[in-house]
């Protein structure tokens, strides 16, 4: 039987779209830069890091509690939309799941933005649990990345 499943999230930041947009396109520069408690490093390996077809590795800091590593393929990209979607293509993740594509979009919401966040995954087993810690991950980042853009 088949484990398959997806998680959403939408959440609200103070930055406007189009800089949290900006700021989230150059993730490879100032992810690890940034949130260093985060993010070890990430290095783009084939493509400029934000076109699709790019791949990056993500090294995750000291203490990551679900990966180490992750490679990450960029399969579509709308910047008039701000929409991006990835797929996890190596790595620690893909010991839990067989699959995981990612996807985020920016749109603005009063004077800042709504960004949303969702996934697909396909788990290895069916113990393996849904992929909540990935989620909660992604708002702490994105609460981050509003409080730098604003900072910046």
């Amino acid at each position: 039987m088949a484990c398959v499943g997806k998680l959403e999230l939408e959440t609200d930041v103070k930055s406007s779209a189009d800089k949290f947009w900006n700021n989230m396109r150059e993730s490879t520069i100032i992810f690890p830069k940034a949130f260093p408690h985060d993010y070890k490093s990430i290095e783009v390996l084939e493509g400029d890091g934000k076109a699709v077809g790019s791949v990056r590795l993500i090294t995750y800091a000291e203490g990551s509690e679900l990966a180490k590593e992750s490679k990450e393929k960029i399969e579509a990209v709308d910047e008039e939309k701000k929409t991006v979607s990835y797929s996890v293509i190596e790595g620690d993740l893909l010991k839990y799941y067989k699959s995981f594509k990612g996807h985020i979009s920016v749109s603005p919401k009063g004077e800042g933005s709504s960004v949303k966040w969702s996934c697909e995954y396909e788990k290895a087993s069916e113990e393996i649990p849904d992929p909540h810690i990935i989620k909660d991950f992604v708002v702490k980042n994105f609460r981050e990345l509003d409080d730098y853009t604003l900072q910046a």
